[in-house]
């Protein structure tokens, strides 16, 4: 079972549920389509949504707000800043934790208000003092995921490191060298198989 893993229910297209639950709304939840991504930017957020840390937030969100991207942007932050994440109406979307699980976004808001004991609009992130302006203290450090959705502007990312020229350069040789070393035993793994098929032919 997986939290956060949905579709849209017009399209069938999947998606990944940022906020179940938009504060201030009753009815309205942040989806990321994860067909709109990029190679890197969907492995990124899938790794993401099946950890332990994507698994054990209330909102994805709070999690994707202490995640960088491949090029090392905040992926909240970087999510909003390029249109990747859609403000739908929770009845428009419908959660699949598994393969035979399918459950309107809507109906599920309403079930986990009535097990708590309180109205949907409650369910939205709150601070501990139980305002829902700006999300939990932790979030809060990186960049505000509820203030981007609460303002009309969206928010500025104070603590965000600027990545320059030479550290996107460095992050790629990165990523080169490990895309390198998966190959190299790939192939090795390829060449075992071959070599024991040919000793097992010989030996027939």
């Amino acid at each position: 079972m997986l939290k956060h893993v949905g579709r849209i229910k017009k399209t069938q297209k999947k998606c990944v549920v940022a906020y179940r639950l938009v504060p201030g709304t009753d009815d309205q939840a942040i989806i990321v389509p994860t067909e709109s991504l990029m190679a890197e930017e969907h492995d990124t957020i899938i790794k993401l949504v099946e950890s332990a840390a994507g698994q054990e937030a209330y909102e994805l969100a709070e999690a994707m707000a202490r995640t960088p991207l491949p090029d090392g942007r905040n992926m909240l932050a970087g999510f909003h800043t390029t249109g990747k994440m859609l403000k739908v109406p929770t009845k428009d979307i419908e959660m699949t934790p598994d393969l035979k699980t399918v459950i309107d976004l809507d109906e599920l808001n309403t079930t986990i208000a009535q097990q708590k004991g309180v109205t949907v609009a409650d369910l939205a992130l709150k601070n501990p003092d139980g305002t829902q302006e700006s999300a939990v203290e932790e979030v809060q450090e990186s960049v505000d995921p509820v203030e981007l959705y609460t303002s009309d502007t969206p928010a500025t990312i104070i603590s965000e490191e600027v990545l320059t020229d030479e550290k996107l350069a460095a992050q790629y040789r990165s990523q080169a060298d490990a895309l390198f070393k998966e190959a190299k035993s790939l192939r090795e793994k390829a060449k075992d198989i071959t070599d024991r098929l040919k000793s097992e032919d010989v030996g027939g």
